[in-house]
């Protein structure tokens, strides 16, 4: 999918992986058509029209992230989702806030290049499997264990009655029918277990250090890795080395080699860079965290100053990256909390202006807790099936065992603290936890989840007055 879908598309793709949450989806759809629409008015216009940024309030395991991941998939943009309660306000030790743009530019780089090395992986493929041959089929003066040898590069060239060159009209030489015979082995995969000896790019990197503290220094700690890791015998330079990997290993080892040689790195930086400032995706969770409240102290003390560190980039500033200067106007940011402790209002009234779209996600009820056991695509009863398959047994679901299940999740939920949707992973853990000890040791046989048996499995939970201590 593309930018070039409607937002009635976008929301129907949305609604095969995420269950309800009508709202939510429909705001982040015209968010997205918006970047399609901005793109097709004239220039000096174009410029003016920056992103709705959205703010999306609702309890833990409702969905959140979950549409703002799978909105960027469908837009192949880059993205990047990152918790807002790692920043801390200059001076204090923690996250620069613009090193979430230097992530998105990272996002960008490998997107790009990924769909780069896709467009030329036929000719990456066909320069790895010629390499190998190489490896695989030597000369006389270095035969390679019992395969042919070349001919003889002097023996005298075939002449017609009248004395012309007929050679081309002759077998081909041993050396072409050798190295075709070898050719169709390697595609059927008869020298995989084979170890061989091929010239890599060095693998080493040089150490590693995480920096915090005072704005840029993450990035200039990125520029000297770069600058030292270029430098003539540094461990991840340009130098070659040789290594004995299987032929195997060395396919995959060579056509990535290959395909980024193939690459015009020159080009997937300004088209990543491009990418980043016109479609790039932040998603800034549990925003809520760093919501100031009123009469904190201790650790709440860097809160507001982690806001006021935010509102810049989010207004649109100019962030410096190792693969050049980035702009942040047209950077669409989501950001999401809970926001149980602190509310909207309690962001300072700056940042509050630049989240101008705000929607409130649902709890989830027992029916959507149905929905999600058997909707989605990989939904948890497949996954859970998919599983036990492997060992031989069968799991069958039965729909009043379905609304059981949903039945107790939606009960715990209400009795303990509220997780949404990730309570239904606790509550089929439990379920299935007999059945995923013994799989091994019954396998051929049949298990069908009913209303009864989810029962029987869960009766001791459902006995107990604290449900919270027995199912998180």
């Amino acid at each position: 999918m593309s930018l070039s879908f409607t937002p009635r598309e976008i929301v129907s793709e949305l609604d095969r992986h995420v269950v309800g949450q009508k709202a939510a989806k429909r705001a982040v759809a015209i968010a997205l058509r918006n970047r399609w629409r901005r793109a097709r008015i004239r220039e000096e216009l174009r410029e003016e029209v920056t992103p709705k940024n959205i703010i999306l309030m609702g309890p833990t395991g409702v969905g959140k992230t979950e549409i703002a991941r799978r909105l960027a998939r469908l837009a192949g943009a880059p993205f990047i989702k990152i918790e807002a309660s790692k920043f801390t306000e200059v001076g204090y030790v923690g996250r620069d806030v613009e090193s979430m743009v230097r992530d998105l530019v990272e996002a960008a780089v490998n997107l790009v290049r990924q769909e780069e090395e896709e467009r030329v992986r036929q000719r990456a493929e066909e320069e790895a499997e010629e390499l190998l041959l190489d490896a695989l089929y030597r000369p006389r003066e270095e035969p390679a264990h019992g395969f042919e040898e070349r001919p003889d590069a002097h023996a005298p060239i075939p002449l017609g009655a009248s004395g012309q060159d007929i050679s081309h009209l002759q077998a081909p030489p041993a050396e072409d029918t050798t190295r075709e015979k070898l050719r169709m082995q390697l595609r059927a995969g008869a020298f995989d277990d084979r170890e061989i000896e091929i010239e890599v790019d060095g693998g080493g990197t040089l150490p590693t250090m995480q920096v915090f503290g005072a704005q840029g220094m993450e990035e200039m700690m990125m520029n000297l890795q770069d600058l030292f890791s270029n430098l003539p015998g540094a461990r991840g330079g340009a130098r070659k080395e040789k290594r004995k990997v299987t032929v195997a290993e060395a396919r995959g080892l060579l056509k990535k080699q290959a395909a980024s040689r193939m690459v015009d790195q020159e080009k997937v930086k300004r088209e990543a860079l491009r990418r980043a400032e016109n479609d790039g995706i932040i998603f800034l969770d549990e925003i809520d965290k760093v919501a100031g409240r009123e009469g904190s102290h201790g650790p709440d003390v860097s809160r507001e100053g982690v806001q006021r560190d935010l509102l810049p980039v989010i207004e649109g500033s100019t962030v410096t990256t190792k693969y050049g200067p980035v702009q942040t106007d047209h950077v669409l940011f989501i950001a999401a909390g809970a926001f149980h402790v602190s509310k909207v209002s309690d962001l300072i009234p700056e940042l509050q202006g630049r989240f101008p779209i705000r929607v409130k996600l649902d709890s989830l009820t027992e029916e959507d807790f149905v929905r999600i056991l058997t909707e989605p695509r990989s939904s948890l009863v497949k996954q859970y099936s998919a599983l036990l398959e492997t060992e031989g047994l069968e799991v069958e679901y039965t729909e009043d065992g379905i609304r059981e299940i949903a039945r107790m999740a939606d009960e715990v939920n209400a009795q303990s603290e509220n997780i949404g949707a990730r309570r239904l992973h606790t509550v089929m853990e439990r379920l299935l936890d007999e059945a995923s000890f013994s799989a091994s040791e019954r396998s051929g046989e049949k298990i069908v989840i009913d209303r009864a048996y989810v029962q029987r499995q869960l009766e001791s939970v459902v006995e107990k007055q604290d449900l919270s201590q027995y199912i998180l």
